[in-house]
């Protein structure tokens, strides 16, 4: 009897301690809810750290082989493909399903294969210099860090040099969404034969900066004069006695910026840190928050389509009533919508002009081919200044 209840005591023992540890739906919400092991999370990074080094190592092998498929080419820009780059960063805006937002994501897949082309030659880049300018921060956002940048005294020499063949491509400013279109980038087109091969859209905030940080040591400011139509608000409101000196770029007047406690100029943060300066406002200081800057990338051929294309025309017409009309309307007959149009003096009698025009859609488009055909029989002359990938967001 004795041992019986033995046995009935010793079973009830482990039948307790189950019960006293099955997790229970309480229990299981509590585990739930219960921090992560920072070292497991950490250990999982790292992990997947490898996994990424691996595959951008895998990625960089398999770009070589990409240059050897096309044979020997002379240069760098031979293996460059904008084309390619824009459908690539498109499927990683479409593939994104966050946390990351997709310019973050953009920036880095643009880097990867920035190393990537640079594994044959980096690209050499021309751009409005000096060195600080947001002509450079354009030619970051374009074409990567691991492309050369050859800072230029004016727009001018940026075609200049991509013309000669000094530089692969070139990057310059074509029009501000608060100030309008750059006339010395356009008037270069009238007589230059180089291409658009691409478009940066890049968000300018202009800072005050100066050597002391203080507001009431400024006497006078360096600025483009591009930046002081930007900030006119802010400055007629704040310092409207200052003295205004043009300069040929911010990164200029960051630069003399720096040599007295009585100057600031107005630029972007890259010059703030190239140039040694302190903001004297935190926030930036230009009238219109969304300002942004369209650049132009330019080189010395046309493209292939990527699928998602502008193109970009210069017409001279004859001087006749309706010239305008013939223009617009063979765009309008084949369903093509026009972005923009401006118009310039041709530079080649008195009174004529030229019509800038962007459209939607590539040059090998059929339907842009028979617009551009007919457009032919009714102006004195089309030139085709490029057709290129829209500006990936």
């Amino acid at each position: 009897m004795a041992s019986s209840k033995k046995t009935s005591a010793s079973k009830a023992v482990p039948a307790a301690r189950k019960a006293a540890t099955r997790k229970t739906p309480a229990r299981r919400a509590a585990a739930k809810t219960a921090p992560p092991v920072l070292e497991d999370v950490r250990a999982q990074i790292d992990s997947i750290d490898r996994q990424i080094q691996e595959l951008i190592a895998q990625r960089a092998r398999f770009a070589l082989q990409v240059g050897k498929a096309k044979g020997k080419l002379a240069a760098a820009v031979d293996y460059y493909r904008p084309e390619r780059e824009a459908q690539v960063l498109r499927m990683v805006v479409d593939r994104n399903q966050g946390p990351l937002p997709d310019e973050v994501l953009v920036h880095v897949f643009r880097e990867i294969m920035s190393a990537c082309l640079a594994q044959q030659e980096p690209l050499k880049i021309g751009y409005l210099g000096p060195e600080g300018t947001f002509s450079q921060q354009a030619v970051l956002k374009h074409f990567g860090r691991s492309a050369h940048g050859l800072p230029l005294a004016s727009i001018e020499e940026v075609f200049q040099e991509v013309d000669a063949g000094n530089a692969d491509f070139g990057v310059v400013p074509v029009e501000n969404s608060g100030q309008g279109t750059i006339q010395v980038t356009l008037d270069m087109f009238l007589t230059s034969p180089l291409k658009i091969c691409g478009e940066v859209e890049l968000k300018v905030h202009q800072y005050l900066l100066s050597r002391t940080g203080r507001i009431e040591d400024i006497e006078r400011i360096y600025a483009h004069p591009q930046a002081f139509a930007q900030t006119a608000g802010w400055l007629r409101a704040n310092l409207p006695k200052v003295e205004k000196v043009p300069v040929s770029s911010n990164a200029e007047g960051a630069r003399r910026a720096r040599g007295a406690d009585d100057a600031a100029a107005i630029a972007g943060e890259s010059a703030a840190h190239v140039y040694g300066l302190k903001k004297v406002i935190m926030q930036p200081i230009q009238d219109d928050r969304d300002n942004t800057t369209r650049f132009l990338v330019i080189g010395r051929r046309l493209f292939p389509p990527s699928g998602h294309d502008r193109t970009s025309i210069l017409v001279f017409i004859h001087d006749k009533p309706g010239a305008l009309f013939d223009v617009l309307s063979p765009f309008a007959r084949h369903g093509i919508s026009m972005n923009r149009i401006e118009s310039r003096p041709s530079h080649q009698a008195k009174w004529e002009y030229a019509f800038f025009i962007d459209l939607a859609g590539h040059v090998e488009d059929e339907a842009m081919k028979k617009a551009l055909a007919e457009l032919e029989k009714h102006v004195a002359k089309v030139k085709v200044l490029g057709s290129y990938p829209v500006a990936v967001p």
